[in-house]
């Protein structure tokens, strides 16, 4: 019984979070995050909104600026003008999908390579920006329905 108590004791202090003390004032840009770490609503940002149409482009800009180690969300919203993929193998193993809701269907899925919309819909999805890098994401063979996305 001692050496339970012990072990757990000795868990608990490895376990507990770890203060800064308070003169430490190096580190003044660090993010902090509540007690669900990278994953608190503070470090949570919204991007805007692409549609999926034959012969439109994806957003404005052609471009997202992304912050690695950030939890965005998106949604795709397609118009049933035509069935389209949207690729990106590159951008998706760049990032840490929490989850793809489709229709109010949760997916967590281990990897995507693509998503392909068939009819009108919307899809959510929720990630985690991790890699570094410059990555393309769009409908396969278009200049104009393609988005160049960079995290930094």
């Amino acid at each position: 019984m001692k050496f339970l108590l012990a072990c757990a004791t000795t868990l608990a202090i490895l376990t507990a979070p770890v203060l800064a003390s308070e003169g430490d004032d190096d580190d003044d840009d660090a993010p902090t995050f509540g007690t669900a770490g990278i994953l608190s609503r503070d470090n949570r940002e919204d991007l805007p909104a692409l549609t999926l149409s034959a012969g439109v482009p994806l957003n404005e800009s052609g471009a997202l600026e992304l912050k690695s180690g950030t939890y965005y969300e998106i949604e795709i919203e397609a118009d049933g003008s035509q069935e389209l993929a949207l690729a990106g193998a590159g951008f998706f193993r760049a990032i840490w999908i929490d989850e793809i809701v489709i229709e109010g269907i949760e997916i967590r899925p281990l990897g995507v390579d693509s998503l392909e919309f068939d009819e009108a819909g919307t899809a959510e999805i929720s990630f985690l920006a991790i890699k570094p890098g410059t990555y393309s994401f769009g409908v396969p063979g278009s200049d104009l329905q393609t988005l160049e996305i960079t995290i930094k």
